[in-house]
C-alpha cells in the first residue's frame, strides 16, 4: 500500500510539472516582463514541422480573419484581371526584382509617379515646421519596438521631442521604453472587432470612459529625446457638453467642453514631462494623445496585433479628414504581411490586390502624404528540424513589391536590409529577434531602425 502511495504522489508531481509548463508556455512572458525573460514553448522542439510552420508564431495561429473572407469571396472570381483583361499580379515577373542598393545599403525603391520620392517629408522638413510621420502595422512593431529608435535616428538628425501617438490605455504599458504609461476605466474598440461604431481613424482603435478614466504619459531617459516634449493634444469627439481634466507638470486644470458631433482637440503648449487625462463622460470617444516637439521629426507607432493591413480599406475618410486640421501627416509608413502569409502559399495575389485597394484608401484619407509600404522581415519555419527563412517569403515580398508599383508609392524591402535568406536565423541566434523567428527584440529593432532612417535619409538628401 505504501508503495501505491508513493508512486501515485510520483504521478501526480509529475502531473503538476506537465501542466506547469504547458500553463508557461502560453504566457506572454518576455511582454509582461518588458523584455527581461523570454517567451518559452514545451512545443517549439517537439511538435512536427507542419504543425510549427502552421502554427507556432505567437500571434499567427491562423490569417487575418477580414483577409479569409477577402480570399473566398475572391476565390468565386475565375480570375483577377484589370480592365484590358491582365492579370492584376504575376508573381513571374517581380519574383526576380532584385532591392535597389546603393554603397550596400538597402535604399528606398521610388515607384511614385515622376519619382518624387518624399517630396511632402522633405518639405516640411525643409521648412522648419513639424514633419509628422506614422508607422502603421502589426504585432511586429508593437510596444513602439524598431520605431522607437527610428524616430531617435530621425531626431538625432532633423530635430524633434516625444513619442508621438498615445492611445489612452494598454494592459502591457512596461513593455514600451519610449514613455511611461498608465491610468484604467477605458474601453476599448479595434476596426477588426464586429459590432463596434464607427470612429476609427488611422490607428484603427479608439477609447470610450466606463467611469472614471485616468491616462497617465511620463517621458523617459532611456531613449534620446523622449524625456520630454513641448506640444501635449488630446483629441476627441464629445457628443454632450462635459469637462475634461489636464494635467502636466502643475496642478489639474478644467477644460470645459461644448458638445458637437465634430472632432475636438486640446493643446496644452508647454514644455513638460508628463501628461495626464482624466475624465468621466461615458459617450466621449477618445481618440487619441500626441506628445511631439514644435519642429523636427514626430513619429507616431500604431499598432494592431493580428491584422493584416485591409482592414484600413474601412478607415473612415471624413473622420481623418476632421482630425487632419490638428494632426496631420506628410510620410505614412505601411508595416504588415505576417499576418497573410502562411508556409504553403505562394499565390499573394488577393492580398496584392487588397493592399492596393489600402494605399489609395489611405491616400484619400491624407492626400498630401507620402506612403511608404514596408516589405516583410524575414521569417522562419523549421524544416527537417532546422530551422531557415520561410519559403514563400519570397513571394510575399513579390507581391508587396508589386502593390507598391501598382499604387505608385514607396517600397522598402525589409527582409533584405535584415540580411535576406536565413536572416532571422541570423538574428534570432544573437538576440536580435525572439524565438518564434518572426518577432524582434529591442537589440534589433535598434538595429532596424537604424538601416530605415539611413534609407529615408539618404533619400531626403539625395
Amino acid at each position: 500500500m505504501e508503495k501505491k502511495n508513493k508512486a501515485g504522489k510520483v504521478v501526480l508531481i509529475v502531473v503538476i510539472a506537465v501542466a506547469i509548463v504547458f500553463g508557461v508556455s502560453f504566457m506572454p512572458l518576455e511582454k509582461w516582463t518588458g523584455g527581461k525573460i523570454k517567451d518559452f514553448s514545451l512545443f517549439r522542439d517537439i511538435m512536427p514541422d507542419s504543425l510549427l510552420t502552421e502554427s507556432d508564431a505567437g500571434e499567427l495561429d491562423g490569417l487575418d480573419p477580414e483577409l479569409v473572407k477577402a480570399q473566398q469571396q475572391a476565390s468565386a472570381v475565375a480570375s483577377q484581371l484589370d480592365a484590358d483583361g491582365n492579370p492584376l499580379y504575376n508573381d513571374s515577373i517581380m519574383s526576380d526584382v532584385k532591392p535597389s542598393k546603393v554603397d550596400g545599403m538597402v535604399v528606398i525603391e521610388d515607384y511614385t509617379v515622376g519619382e518624387v520620392g518624399l517630396y511632402h517629408f522633405r518639405k516640411a522638413i525643409d521648412e522648419g515646421r513639424l514633419a509628422r510621420m506614422t508607422v502603421v502595422g502589426d504585432s511586429y512593431i508593437e510596444g513602439d519596438i524598431f520605431t522607437q529608435n527610428l524616430r531617435e535616428n530621425l531626431q538625432s538628425a532633423y530635430g524633434g521631442q516625444g513619442v508621438g501617438y498615445m492611445n489612452m490605455h494598454s494592459d502591457f504599458p512596461g513593455f514600451r521604453r519610449s514613455v511611461k504609461q498608465g491610468g484604467d476605466g477605458w474601453t476599448e474598440y479595434a476596426a477588426a472587432k464586429k459590432g463596434n461604431a464607427n470612429y476609427f481613424g488611422i490607428s484603427e482603435h479608439y477609447f470610450m470612459p466606463k467611469g472614471n478614466a485616468l491616462s497617465t504619459y511620463t517621458g523617459t531617459s532611456q531613449l534620446k529625446h523622449v524625456d520630454s516634449w513641448s506640444v501635449s493634444q488630446f483629441l476627441f469627439i464629445s457628443p454632450n457638453s462635459t469637462t475634461i481634466m489636464i494635467k502636466t507638470t502643475g496642478d489639474w486644470k478644467e477644460y470645459p467642453v461644448t458638445g458637437s458631433p465634430e472632432v475636438q482637440c486640446i493643446t496644452v503648449n508647454e514644455p513638460t514631462t508628463e501628461f495626464d487625462i482624466r475624465t468621466s463622460d461615458s459617450k466621449l470617444v477618445a481618440l487619441g494623445v500626441w506628445l511631439d516637439g514644435e519642429k523636427g521629426v514626430g513619429v507616431d507607432c500604431m499598432s494592431s496585433r493580428g491584422y493584416s493591413g485591409i482592414t484600413l480599406t474601412k478607415v473612415d475618410v471624413d473622420l481623418c479628414r476632421k482630425m487632419s486640421k490638428f494632426i496631420n501627416y506628410d510620410l505614412i509608413v505601411l508595416e504588415f504581411g505576417i499576418n497573410a502569409m502562411t508556409a504553403k502559399q505562394t499565390d499573394y495575389t488577393v492580398y496584392a490586390n487588397k493592399i492596393v485597394e489600402v494605399i489609395n484608401h489611405v491616400r484619400r484619407c491624407y492626400p498630401a502624404a507620402d506612403i511608404l509600404l514596408m516589405g516583410i522581415g524575414d521569417r522562419g519555419e523549421k524544416v527537417a528540424g532546422t530551422v531557415r527563412s520561410m519559403r514563400t517569403a519570397p513571394a510575399m515580398i513579390a507581391a508587396q513589391r508589386d502593390a507598391a508599383r501598382r499604387a505608385h508609392c514607396l517600397f522598402w524591402d525589409t527582409r533584405e536590409a535584415m540580411g535576406g535568406e536565413d536572416a532571422i536565423v541570423r538574428w534570432s541566434s544573437d538576440g536580435r529577434a525572439n524565438k518564434d523567428y518572426i518577432h524582434l527584440t529591442h537589440k534589433g529593432g535598434a538595429e532596424l531602425g537604424k538601416l530605415m532612417s539611413d534609407a529615408l535619409q539618404q533619400m531626403i538628401n539625395k
